[in-house]
């Protein structure tokens, strides 16, 4: 099977294996693909990244959430009632 490889880094999972954090100190922060046979088999980001990641995504969600409800009417409601 033919798959792009999303990352300018790469290491084989054979090094991986022997010393983790000596890869993810050595690529710095950047995400790098990690290879079995060639192929991509998942990706290793930084905390920093992951969390930049997923607050994007949080922030895609809130903008289409915005984006269907823009169109809808107002709700009265009294201060009282909250």
């Amino acid at each position: 099977m033919i798959r792009p490889i999303l990352s300018d880094l790469t290491v084989d999972i054979v090094e991986l294996k022997k010393n983790p954090m000596a890869v993810v100190e050595t690529v710095g922060g950047m995400p790098v693909a990690i290879l079995d046979g060639n192929q991509p088999v998942f990706y290793c980001v930084s905390a920093e990244a992951y969390e930049a990641l997923i607050n994007k995504l949080e922030d895609i969600e809130l903008t289409t959430l915005v984006g269907d409800r823009r169109d809808q009417g107002e709700i009265e409601v009294s201060v009282d009632s909250l």
